[in-house]
C-alpha cells in the first residue's frame, strides 16, 4: 500500500486516539489517593443515601462496593447504549458543579411502583410521568441525604437544586450528559430486598471532582495538624477526688473545668518533685433548683436577653400522609388533620410548647388567644 495512504488502524486511531496513550492519559487525571478519597466519600454519601432509601420504599437497601472509573465523555455514551432514568442536581450552595445519578430503567420502575404503594413484583410496562415524579422523590431523598453527608465531610452548608429526571437513551440524545471532555463515574452495587440486584452509578466532570477532594483533603488537613503531647505525673489525691465529686453532681461542665483544673496543675508541677505543691481549695457548686420562683434580684439579669429574637409557631393540627397521597394532591384536596374543630391550638417556641390557645380573627388577620400556659416546671421537663 502507498505510504500516502492510512491503513484501516491507523484512521481508527486517528478517530478514537491511540487507545494506549487516551488510557495514560485518563489514568494521570486522578492519583490512587485521590481515588480512594473518592471511593470513601462514596462509602459514606451513599451509606447514608441506602438508608433514606430504606426507609422510604419500607424494603432492606444495600448500596456498596464503590468503584472509581474515568470515561471520555464519547466513550461514556457509547458504552451506555440501554435505557437509564437519570437525575441531574446542580449545587446550588459549598459547591459548584453538577452530578447526575443513574440507574436502569427497569430498577426504575420497581422502586416507581413500591413509592406508589405496590410490592415491585409486577412493576409497570412504561414510565409516566406520575412514576418519573415517583422515582424522582426517591432520588431527590438520596441525594439529599448525601449531600448532608458531604456537608460533614468538608465543614460547611451543602445544598442543591431540585433534580431534573429524565429517561435518557443515550443512543438518541445525549445533551443530558454533563459538557465535560473527561467525567468520572462511581458505580455502586445496588441491592433492594429481593427485587433489585443491580447497579446505580454517579456520573460527575473531572473538573468537579477535583475541587471536591480538594475541599475533603483540605478540611481534613486542617484538623490534623500535630499536638505534643506532654507527659505529666498523675494529679493529687485531693484534686482527683475533687474532681470525681463535681462530676457525680450532674454538672459537666464543672466536671470539665475541674478536670482541666487538675490536668493544668499537674503540667506545672515539675517533674522531679518529690513534695507535692499547695492546692487551691475546690468546692462544690450548689446549683438552685428550677423549680423555686426567680428572686428579684436574679430577674433583673434577664433584661440581658429580652432582646434575643425567637421564632413563635401556632400549630393547628398534624397528620401522615403516604407518597402517594401527597403526589395525588391538588387544587381543591382537603387534609384532614388530627385535630378536632373547637380544639385547642398548641403554641410553640423555637418548636417547643408553651401555651395553647383558641384560634380568632383580629382586623381580617388570624390571630390566638391563649387560654392554658405551661407551667415553668413542666416546660422544663419537656426539656430534658
Amino acid at each position: 500500500m502507498s505510504s500516502d495512504f492510512l491503513s484501516q488502524d491507523e484512521i481508527e486511531a486517528l478517530l478514537h486516539g491511540d487507545g494506549g496513550q487516551n488510557t495514560t492519559d485518563l489514568d494521570s487525571q486522578l492519583s490512587s489517593l485521590e481515588r480512594d478519597t473518592l471511593g470513601e466519600v462514596g462509602n459514606i454519601s451513599f451509606g447514608t443515601a441506602a438508608t433514606t432509601l430504606s426507609t422510604i420504599l419500607r424494603q432492606k437497601v444495600s448500596i456498596t462496593t464503590p468503584q472509581v472509573t474515568l470515561h471520555w465523555r464519547t466513550e461514556f455514551i457509547e458504552d451506555f447504549p440501554l435505557p437509564h432514568v437519570a437525575a441531574r442536581v446542580e449545587y446550588t450552595e459549598g459547591l459548584k458543579g453538577s452530578n447526575i445519578l443513574m440507574i436502569l430503567e427497569k430498577d426504575a420502575k420497581i422502586i416507581a411502583d413500591l413509592m406508589l404503594g405496590g410490592d415491585g413484583l409486577n412493576p409497570t410496562d412504561e414510565l409516566s410521568e406520575l412514576h418519573l415524579s415517583a422515582v424522582g422523590e426517591a432520588m431527590n431523598q438520596m441525594m439529599g441525604s448525601a449531600s448532608t453527608s458531604m456537608s460533614t465531610m468538608i465543614g460547611k452548608a451543602v445544598n442543591i437544586s431540585p433534580p431534573n429526571v429524565q429517561k435518557m437513551d443515550f443512543a438518541n440524545s445525549s445533551s443530558f450528559v454533563p459538557d465535560a471532555d473527561i467525567l468520572v463515574k462511581i458505580s455502586f452495587h445496588l441491592q433492594v430486598g429481593e427485587l433489585i440486584d443491580s447497579s446505580i452509578m454517579q456520573v460527575i466532570p473531572i473538573e468537579f471532582t477535583k475541587d471536591m477532594i480538594a475541599m475533603i483533603m483540605g478540611t481534613q488537613d486542617s484538623g490534623s495538624e500535630p499536638v505534643v503531647e506532654t507527659q505529666a505525673p498523675m494529679p493529687s489525691a485531693s484534686i482527683a477526688s475533687s474532681s470525681m465529686d463535681s462530676s457525680m453532681m450532674g454538672s459537666a461542665g464543672y466536671g470539665q473545668a475541674a478536670n482541666a483544673y487538675a490536668a493544668n496543675g499537674a503540667q506545672r508541677a515539675p517533674s522531679g518533685s518529690v513534695n507535692t505543691p499547695p492546692q487551691a481549695p475546690v468546692e462544690k457548686a450548689v446549683f438552685s433548683s428550677f423549680d423555686q420562683a426567680l428572686s428579684p434580684k436574679s430577674g433583673r439579669n434577664l433584661d440581658l436577653l429580652l432582646d434575643i429574637p425567637l421564632q413563635l409557631t401556632v400549630e393547628l393540627g398534624r397528620t401522615k400522609k403516604q407518597i402517594r397521597d401527597i403526589l395525588e394532591l391538588g387544587s381543591g384536596s382537603i387534609i384532614e388533620l388530627d385535630a378536632l374543630a373547637g380544639e385547642p391550638v398548641d403554641i410553640l417556641v423555637n418548636n417547643k410548647l408553651i401555651a395553647r390557645g383558641e384560634v380568632v380573627v383580629i382586623d381580617e388577620n388570624f390571630g390566638v388567644r391563649v387560654t392554658d400556659i405551661i407551667s415553668p416546671a413542666e416546660r422544663i421537663a419537656r426539656l430534658q
